[in-house]
């Protein structure tokens, strides 16, 4: 039997759900069924869907800081280039082979045309907070000479952006993710090359 909080089974039925048929496509009572409880029950841990996307959203955030850092959190300033790519490298892993955090992509890239606010959490996950985080590593190495002087937030841009777009690949192509890992690690190991103080 299972032993998850029911409140967990049904965030993570609707995870499932919301990123296979899209946060419209999906109704409480097939979250509830899905999450192994009558549809009735649902309504004792959430007052309906909204709130269900409001509790996910806010996991997904603690879960990804967690596992790959934010503006907030950007972890320890690597000590060489190399650590850079090798530190780089373990998020990127992370962000592509974790199955929740591939699910919060799906579901973000399906709804954000249909959905405001999760145009803007799209933009400010793939976007913002990656760039915002590198940048702040990026000053941190150029202030202590293991990086050429520049502009960190141009820096970061040029940093993340081939990354996204690889991994966006990837979540079209999956059979292609051994093929845009060699790709990323040859470009983060391009770019450690031409920014290395």
């Amino acid at each position: 039997m299972d032993k998850t909080p029911t409140k967990d089974r049904i965030l993570d039925s609707a995870l499932t759900l919301f990123s296979e048929k899209g946060y419209d496509g999906v109704g409480v009572d097939l979250i509830a069924e899905n999450a192994g409880i009558k549809g009735p029950s649902l309504y004792k841990h959430f007052k309906g869907k909204e709130e269900i996307l409001e509790a996910l959203i806010e996991k997904a955030e603690s879960y990804y800081e967690a596992g790959f850092g934010s503006v907030n959190n950007p972890g320890k300033t690597p000590s060489s280039m190399e650590e850079l790519v090798t530190l780089s490298l373990k998020r990127i892993q992370f962000t592509l082979s974790d199955p929740m955090i591939k699910k919060v992509r799906r579901l973000l890239t399906m709804e954000q045309f249909r959905n405001h606010r999760i145009a803007l959490l799209t933009t400010k996950y793939n976007i913002d907070s990656v760039q915002g985080m590198y940048r702040q590593i990026f000053r941190a190495m150029m202030e202590s000479g293991i990086m050429r002087k520049g502009d960190p937030e141009s820096v970061s841009m040029s940093f993340a952006a081939p990354v996204s777009l690889l991994i966006q690949m990837c979540d079209r192509e999956p059979e292609r993710e051994k093929e845009a890992m060699e790709r990323i690690e040859a470009y983060l190991r391009y770019f450690a090359g031409k920014y290395k103080a």
